[in-house]
């Protein structure tokens, strides 16, 4: 996400419990900043845009990967950590959520390489006669060679198992989820994942690997697969309804305390929606009416709205509004 006129990106964090009621919400961001502001030609722009002395230039993968450990250590309970392809394709953040003990559900490209019987690592044997240097490294012995996932879905060993994605407002959505264990080479190491394939439409296919245990259940891991939809809910209310896409100002702080603010209207949004939800009398008729399981919810427009009408804004006299104006004159010219 970020505000392409002002070149601004921000890396977020979402989240996201439908155990009992929705709940979607941002939890945690950080600014992303360009590598090249960080050399000796772009001091002075650093300086007076209040870019902190000893802040040092981090991918977005880094900042991810921060901004989910502050998560952790601020005690926020969560099952499952799921992310993009931008952030699913790095062998590095994968390997550091492994370390931590922690599941993940990781989008990847199609042409990401996977094995799909346990590959052996070592170093060649010495050809004699050979010129040369000897080989050092290790690599796949036994000749066995990688598939890219998206070649899966001409091999005809994939078994497709239609799933319950969720509920919604328009009925039941259901699609179709091919998984498999699979095997990947992460530097000197073999680990053995779960891939998981979900068929969106005829042509079009999304792929995900996953580290849970081989013994997981085929419904929970479609049920994670499809969990970055209420992730993307959560960024378009931030954007398009509590303000997030209103960012005038360009100093540091100001964008961190943007950010801050956005955030907490999101958890105040957040929570009037809870509020709705455990205290509404659903009215069983009404279902069976609309031939849906699931009501539509309280959205961010209709709290927004509601807002609108209990804190009207204060109406300004001609008067005030000349001050005003006066006042921001005297502001600019200085």
């Amino acid at each position: 996400m970020g505000k392409v006129d002002q070149s601004q990106v921000g890396v977020f964090v979402s989240y996201v419990n439908l155990l009992k009621h929705s709940v979607w919400t941002w939890v945690e961001g950080d600014l992303f900043i360009p590598e090249d502001w960080f050399n000796e030609v772009h001091a002075q722009l650093r300086k007076d845009l209040g870019i902190p002395d000893d802040l040092r230039f981090k991918t977005k993968i880094e900042i991810g990967l921060e901004s989910l450990n502050r998560v952790i250590a601020n005690g926020v309970p969560f099952e499952v950590i799921c992310f993009d392809g931008l952030y699913g394709r790095s062998e590095w953040l994968r390997s550091q959520i492994q370390q931590s003990n922690h599941i993940y559900m990781a989008e990847i490209p199609c042409n990401t390489n996977v094995y799909l019987s346990k590959p052996q690592l070592g170093v060649p044997e010495i050809v004699q006669g050979k010129r040369g240097r000897h080989p050092k490294r290790l690599k796949v012995l036994l000749g066995q060679q990688p598939i890219k996932v998206r070649d899966l879905l001409n091999s005809g060993d994939l078994k497709w198992l239609r799933v319950r994605v969720r509920n919604s407002e328009r009925g039941e959505i259901n699609d179709a989820f091919a998984m498999q264990r699979v095997w990947l080479r992460y530097e000197d190491k073999v680990v053995e994942e779960w891939l998981i394939i979900r068929k969106e439409s005829a042509k079009k296919h999304s792929y995900a690997l996953c580290n849970a245990s081989p013994d997981t259940a085929i419904q929970k891991l479609a049920w994670w697969k499809c969990q970055r939809y209420f992730i993307e809910r959560a960024n378009q209310d931030a954007k398009s309804e509590i303000g997030w896409d209103e960012f005038q100002a360009q100093k540091y702080r100001a964008w961190q305390h943007h950010l801050s603010l956005t955030t907490l209207a999101c958890w105040f949004v957040t929570a009037v929606k809870l509020d709705f939800e455990r205290n509404r009398e659903v009215d069983p008729e009404l279902a069976k009416q609309f031939e849906i399981e699931v009501l539509p919810m309280l959205s961010v427009a209709n709290i927004r709205l509601l807002l609108m009408t209990v804190m009207p804004l204060r109406e300004l006299t001609i008067g005030q509004v000349i001050e005003q104006i006066v006042a921001w004159f005297i502001k600019a010219k200085k």
